[in-house]
């Protein structure tokens, strides 16, 4: 096995992460061949490199009647190797516009970030043919060349884990053949051969002619696929340079900047900035409207479009997007006392106190409040002339309507010293004081 071709490719492929210290691997066992080789694979690598330290987490979907079984032979076989296991199992709820596959997808990464040990790389056993079957099923809905490009060999998780493909320029010819030639046992999911699914009419039917009619059909394929994810990683790159000319602090979009730009380079700039809140993108229809209603409405006009994680409004010759913030309790809507250096707001948000050019600290006879909603209260802000109520200065400083609630007052009693992020009291400023801000 140490002198197989897959054994080696699979080590020049980890050499990276363990030279860098990361020596932590999650193998995601279904079962399969390919997840079964792959666990045989590390567990050698293992014997190479004794600091190595490996799992496996079997994730049960209960979609097949054999779930039970396959998860027993994962653990059985794990005990031979010696290797750490572990089971989860999932619920999927049926959602509409989401196939089962899609979803199952999802809650596997979830249940695997989740039951890795912590700054582990969790290992997944797709293979060079999966990553065909991916382009094609991609083709056949009409993708771009995000889309095209299929399956990267790392993927990085919400959480910031790492994913990683070793075995993806791997056929899965080849991965049997290992699997015969080493007496590898594995189970096989009756539901691959159920044409009804896309996937497997394209691996039954589909790819297997390809590849006898086009000699090296999946290599050739592979090599598209590799320089589209170059081309993106490229696009990614000019993206994020004109995206980070078009917003504001507030991650809004400036309407003006993006208009000075061709067509397709709006829309580019749109879709990464929508990025930056939801990872389900409108769809051409909807992006056309979001760009059509931006850049040709009346500056006046009021917009509104509602996508699946949020809304886009429109403000001052900006778009936001308002994702659906958590009520304010009505202790918050009163006040809350801020008797320590933090406090977690009901959205999630901390609210900490720093010190530096702010506001004097408190006297011993002044209670420290955070409020909302307070736009009757008055403040004269450092550097504006005059005092005036809260809704005056928001409206002053352009901050749109749908923020505005969000943003936390600082009282001593009941006078209003702070509007974080915005303004501080003329009246209390300390160059050795305090303030607070929100992260």
């Amino acid at each position: 096995m140490h002198t197989s071709a897959i054994y080696q490719q699979l080590k020049k492929s980890l050499n990276s992460y363990i030279e860098q210290g990361n020596t932590a691997f999650t193998v995601a066992l279904s079962g399969g061949v390919d997840s079964v080789v792959l666990l045989h694979l590390m567990r050698t690598l293992k014997e190479d490199n004794p600091a190595i330290n490996i799992s496996a987490i079997y994730v049960h979907h209960g979609l097949s009647q054999y779930a039970d079984d396959w998860q027993r032979f994962c653990q059985n076989l794990c005990r031979e190797l010696n290797v750490s296991f572990e089971a989860a199992k999932v619920v999927i709820e049926q959602q509409s516009r989401t196939s089962l596959e899609a979803q199952a997808r999802d809650v596997r990464y979830k249940a695997l970030d989740e039951l890795s040990p912590k700054g582990s790389i969790i290992l997944l056993g797709q293979h060079l043919n999966d990553q065909v079957e991916t382009f094609l099923l991609r083709l056949k809905r009409g993708s771009g060349l995000k889309g095209l490009g299929s399956m990267y060999k790392e993927r990085l998780l919400q959480s910031g884990r790492i994913c990683f493909r070793p075995l993806l320029s791997v056929t899965r010819s080849d991965i049997e053949a290992f699997a015969a030639q080493f007496n590898i046992n594995h189970i096989t999911d009756d539901s691959n051969t159920d044409e009804s699914f896309d996937r497997n009419f394209l691996r039954s039917k589909i790819v297997p002619v390809l590849a006898e009619r086009f000699n090296g059909f999946e290599q050739c394929t592979a090599r598209s696929i590799e320089l589209l994810q170059q081309q993106q990683t490229l696009l990614d790159e000019y993206t994020q340079l004109d995206l980070n000319k078009c917003i504001n602090e507030h991650q809004a979009l400036c309407i003006g900047q993006i208009s000075e730009y061709s067509a397709a380079r709006i829309a580019n700039i749109v879709r990464a900035w929508l990025a930056l809140f939801t990872q389900v993108m409108p769809s051409q229809k909807q992006l056309e409207q979001i760009i059509n209603q931006a850049v040709n409405a009346k500056n006046d006009a009021q917009m509104l479009i509602d996508l699946t994680d949020g809304r886009i409004r429109r403000h001052q010759g900006y778009l936001y997007f308002v994702t659906p913030s958590a009520e304010l309790t009505d202790a918050e809507l009163n006040y809350i006392e801020l008797n320590h250096s933090q406090l977690k707001l009901a959205d999630g948000r901390l609210l900490i106190k720093n010190t530096g050019c702010g506001v004097r600290p408190p006297k011993a006879n002044e209670q420290v409040t955070v409020r909302f909603n307070c736009n009757s209260a008055r403040i004269k802000p450092l550097k504006k002339p005059g005092s005036n109520t809260v809704k005056h200065w928001f409206k002053d400083a352009k901050i749109a309507p749908w923020l505005r609630a969000s943003v936390p007052l600082i009282f001593y009693n009941d006078e209003l010293v702070q509007v974080v992020g915005y303004f501080i009291s003329a009246k209390h400023i300390d160059e050795n004081g305090i303030f607070w801000e929100c992260k």
